[in-house]
């Protein structure tokens, strides 16, 4: 019984220290976190320009690669060419649109 009380007494002891251990770190973890984040958004803010000038870069591909396409199909017959139309389109307005959304989050 005495061995048992004693196991039991040890495992509280234990789990109190977990608990105190785990209440305190995130005070400890949150010291220079502000500065950090701060310092990470001026360097991406630093990068928009490089950025956009990318996705711009990437979207002309797409749509020439898309018009290609597009009208490579049209050219055969293809009767299914509207919804190709439609994709690609769509497509083109969602890389026009996309820097804007990132430099209004930046």
């Amino acid at each position: 019984m005495n061995q048992k009380f004693n196991k039991k007494n040890v495992m509280k002891r234990l789990l109190t220290a977990v608990v105190v251990l785990l209440a305190v770190a995130p005070a400890y973890a949150q010291a220079g976190g502000s500065a950090a984040l701060g310092n990470a958004a001026s360097t991406i803010s630093g990068y928009m320009a490089d950025l956009k000038l990318l996705i711009y870069a990437i979207g002309g591909i797409v749509g020439t690669v898309g018009g290609v396409r597009i009208y490579n199909k049209w050219t055969n017959g293809d009767q299914d060419i509207n919804k190709e139309i439609v994709g690609w389109g769509g497509a083109c307005i969602f890389l026009l649109i996309v820097p804007t959304f990132i430099d209004a989050m930046f």
